[in-house]
């Protein structure tokens, strides 16, 4: 069985090819919108805490990427900008070879906070 990470580091480390270029840019990009935000595992998967409670994440699949709010609200309040996605209440999916763009991070960690 495989060891649960600890750090995002870590669970970076277990990640190869385009899914971890498309990650690592996703991360260098949540810190960029949001550098005050706490780096930690939820769920056994990277994400960001802010003021104690977690709103963004990111995970690899075995079909690409995915991105989570840690809302079942947030994709639906973004619902047209979304439509390029595949999606769950929860997940956000994205091909690796084409990341999120900054602009559409921003607006998912934007309506996250705006929940709080």
């Amino acid at each position: 069985m495989r060891r649960k990470p600890k750090t995002i580091d870590e669970y970076l480390a277990g990640v190869k090819g385009a899914q971890r270029t498309a990650l690592d840019h996703l991360r260098a990009t949540i810190r960029e919108i949001i550098p005050e935000a706490e780096e930690c595992i939820s769920y056994s998967m990277p994400a960001f805490r802010l003021d104690g409670e977690v709103v963004a994440g990111f995970a690899a699949t075995s079909k690409g990427c995915s991105y989570y709010p840690f809302s079942g609200a947030t994709l639906a309040a973004l619902g047209s900008k979304l439509e390029a996605y595949q999606r769950t209440k929860s997940a956000l999916h994205f091909d690796p070879n084409k990341p999120l763009s900054r602009r559409l991070v921003y607006s998912l960690i934007q309506a996250r906070r705006r929940e709080r």
